[in-house]
């Protein structure tokens, strides 16, 4: 069966309720190890049969936002979920309390008790109407971002689409596609100031009533910070300030010299040669031939899920409208589907829909025999190192997709380089941002804009409308949805990082450590998932350092021979 057949069906909150309860109840009163695990069973059971429903509702609704049936079933969900949230913590109450306690984490191992416990800490239901008005506050911010039809040089195109045209070799189209996309955001720059201090009050509430300072002790724990704390976030974004920041600005100075500017301005960041960035050959079928001949390549496993994906029809990646915008990868339990959604654009950013979600995705169809499904995928950051080492491991093949494919390759490190400073700012700003949740729009802009300074200063905004007031954070959808997400992506990249240096000598020593850690789900924490993998943890020093010095000295050798 193809995803676009699948049956979909509402799942009916009040029946799963009155499910959860008697499961809760028969927890609670489990006579014997044996029945408290059916008991555990049996409500994993229920978690997936919720949860196939309402992904399949979330990527129907994603694919067209203007679809009136699946906006219906979205705005459920954001009432409905939080409702049934209740439910749920009574049966973690009963889980963490159970008499049996010592017997099922020998059976199920500890972190399930530990997560849950976490999970406690996050919910009251003094906070459900919070938690709705969260969600459809979330659903405002995407429907309003996948509603731009923006006119540009005789075509009416999506943010998404406009990405072409935004790293274009012609600098005076650049600087027309960001006035173009500023046009638009500038319209409904009100909204976005609306809709994100209203999500500022509404989670700083949510905190307070469950006894918090402010949302960011909140905001970790939602995100399951298991295995580190704010301190050693902090100390990461110093070492990327002191350390990375510095080096990465000599690498922008290169760049402008090769594009021969001055200055890099905000346009300017993603053009790295005066005669264009690479480019991906063939059209969106070609393309996924060539996938599918580079998985059948890399490892049997790899070939194993890459037809199955093909033959089950897990990909909706053309950009149209109303279709909403950047790229995820999501799973169907019920069905054990990987789904993978994304916006071709015509950039490099196609063929990273088959290196970045397909590497979420090989995670979530491999880790389909783990027995519970709480425990199917690990913490966001574990996660973010399942794509973003594939997009690394996937190198010997990029000749299938570029004519040129050294340009692509020099282009990707060093986006992943510079990204890390981009990725700290965005989770600084929203520290300062919750520390201080009665800050005005502006005062948001201004903190912003003194973040750039600090960890990006070669690059300049001015001139460019909405950009330049300091709002390219409201074009970042994670601050809006996902609190505290970013940092995730920079410490996966460090260790996708230390993969790469080391594929670079042993490409199967690499790969098979990469396999070692994506095979275990989510049954260890982040930090023990990297040591039970033998890889290094990107809050060491010594593994910053290492990292910075084999990509500074790749990029510096083949820089020299793009210079022009």
């Amino acid at each position: 069966m193809k995803f676009s057949d699948l049956p979909y069906s509402r799942a009916a909150l009040e029946e799963l309720t009155a499910r959860l309860d008697q499961i809760t109840a028969e927890l609670e009163s489990a006579p014997t190890p044996e029945s408290a695990l059916e008991a555990v069973l049996k409500k994993d059971k229920l978690t997936r049969e919720l949860a196939t429903q309402a992904d399949i509702a979330y990527v129907r609704h994603t694919v067209n936002t203007a679809d009136e049936f699946y906006n219906a079933e979205k705005d459920y969900y954001d009432e409905a979920m939080p409702l049934f949230e209740e439910n749920v913590q009574r049966f973690g109450k009963a889980l963490v309390s159970s008499r049996h306690r010592a017997r099922l984490e020998s059976e199920l191992g500890g972190l399930l008790f530990g997560n849950t416990e976490m999970s406690l800490k996050t919910f009251s239901p003094a906070i459900i109407e919070d938690l709705q008005r969260e969600n459809k506050l979330s659903s405002a911010y995407v429907k309003l971002l996948a509603s731009a039809k923006i006119p540009f040089e005789g075509k009416e195109l999506t943010r998404s689409q406009l990405i072409f045209y935004k790293e274009h070799r012609d600098r005076g189209t650049r600087k027309r596609a960001y006035e173009a996309d500023a046009g638009f955001l500038n319209l409904h720059k009100g909204e976005l100031d609306e809709i994100f201090d209203e999500l500022v009050k509404t989670r700083t509430s949510m905190a307070r009533k469950l006894g918090f300072d402010d949302y960011i002790q909140l905001g970790y724990y939602q995100m399951q910070r298991n295995s580190y704390d704010q301190n050693d976030v902090a100390r990461f974004r110093e070492m990327v300030c002191s350390k990375l920041a510095p080096i990465i600005a000599k690498l922008k100075a290169a760049q402008a010299a090769r594009l021969g500017l001055d200055a890099l301005h905000l346009y300017d960041d993603s053009a790295l040669f005066p005669d264009g960035n690479a480019v991906p050959k063939g059209t969106p079928d070609e393309i996924f031939e060539a996938g599918r001949r580079m998985y059948g390549e890399l490892s049997p496993e790899t070939k194993a899920f890459f037809e199955y994906m093909l033959e089950h029809g897990l990909f909706d990646v053309l950009s149209r409208p109303d279709k909403a915008g950047g790229g995820y990868c999501t799973y169907i339990p019920d069905h054990e589907f990987p789904f993978i959604f994304a916006n071709f654009n015509g950039t490099t950013g196609d063929i990273d829909v088959l290196t970045h979600e397909a590497g979420h995705a090989l995670a979530a169809y491999t880790a389909r025999g783990v027995r519970l499904f709480d425990l199917h995928s690990p913490t966001y950051e574990a996660c973010e190192v399942h794509s973003m080492a594939m997009e690394f491991f996937t190198w010997p093949w990029m000749e299938l997709f570029f004519d040129d494919a050294g340009k692509y390759r020099f282009g990707h490190l060093s986006g992943a380089f510079s990204f890390i400073p981009y990725g700290c700012i965005v989770d600084e700003f929203q520290h300062i941002v919750y520390a201080n949740p009665n800050m005005s729009p502006g005062e948001r802009c201004e903190a912003y804009l003194s973040l750039e300074a600090k960890y990006r200063p070669y690059l300049q905004f001015g001139g460019t409308p909405f950009y330049n007031e300091g709002r390219r954070w409201q074009v970042q959808t994670h601050i809006y949805e996902r609190p505290f997400y970013y940092i995730d992506y920079c410490l996966a990249q460090t260790v996708a990082l230390h993969l790469w240096a080391m594929s670079q000598n042993d490409f199967k020593g690499a790969w098979d450590k990469y396999l070692s850690f994506l095979t275990r789900g989510g049954s260890m924490t982040f930090n023990n998932l990297l040591e039970s993998a033998g890889l290094p943890s990107p809050f060491s020093p010594e593994t910053f350092d290492a990292v910075e010095r084999s990509v500074s000295a790749w990029l510096e050798k083949e820089g020299r021979s793009h210079a022009v």
